[in-house]
């Protein structure tokens, strides 16, 4: 693992906690990374033969400021509900973007981009749904706010009656949680000894 890989991935680290309490929030936060990833290597693409060398880190700068902004006023008038949720993550994406401008993800292979990107939602989409399971006793209770509609009544479906374990939906249950699950990873795929 080299030094770009690495903060690459830690700074996905941050919305992979912090956002993933319930499975509408970490699905909904995996739709707009997606949606600013895409529009930015798109942009990048066109403007980067015509700009100098020198000016790359600005305009990354720039733009990744720009479609990450754009794409938090549309979650506000889609779903204020949602973005008052995961808004502090969304910020995030811009980050992520320039990271991965100066990393080298847009060159690379489309199998390469794609693969990394389905990998961060299925972690996404997996520890949302784990979290909001085992925290709350819930699966889509948040499921409204992805719809654009506020529906006060709305409670998802409740799985157990007394609510669950709230830590595991608190971010320091979220990081007990990614824990379990790499070392749960680690034990299934280490081969065992012949003796």
């Amino acid at each position: 693992m080299n030094m770009s890989s690495s903060l690459r991935n830690s700074l996905m680290l941050a919305p992979l906690i912090g956002a993933t309490d319930s499975l509408v929030s970490a699905l909904g936060l995996w739709l707009m990374f997606i949606v600013v990833i895409n529009a930015f290597g798109v942009c990048m693409g066109a403007l980067r033969s015509r700009l100098l060398p020198v000016t790359h880190l600005l305009a990354g700068v720039l733009l990744a400021a720009t479609l990450t902004s754009c794409a938090e006023l549309a979650a506000q008038l889609w779903s204020l509900q949602w973005h008052h949720h995961v808004g502090l993550y969304a910020g995030l994406i811009a980050l992520q973007c320039v990271v991965l401008e100066n990393t080298g993800f847009f060159q690379s292979a489309r199998r390469d981009r794609l693969r990394l990107c389905g990998l961060f939602g299925a972690l996404m989409a997996g520890l949302g749904l784990l979290r909001e399971f085992i925290g709350n006793g819930t699966f889509g209770s948040h499921l409204p706010w992805l719809a654009g509609t506020a529906q006060a009544d709305w409670q998802g479906w409740v799985l157990t009656a007394d609510g669950g374990l709230r830590l595991a939906a608190l971010a320091p249950g979220g990081f007990i949680l990614l824990g379990l699950l790499i070392a749960a990873r680690q034990a299934w795929t280490r081969s065992t000894p012949s003796h």
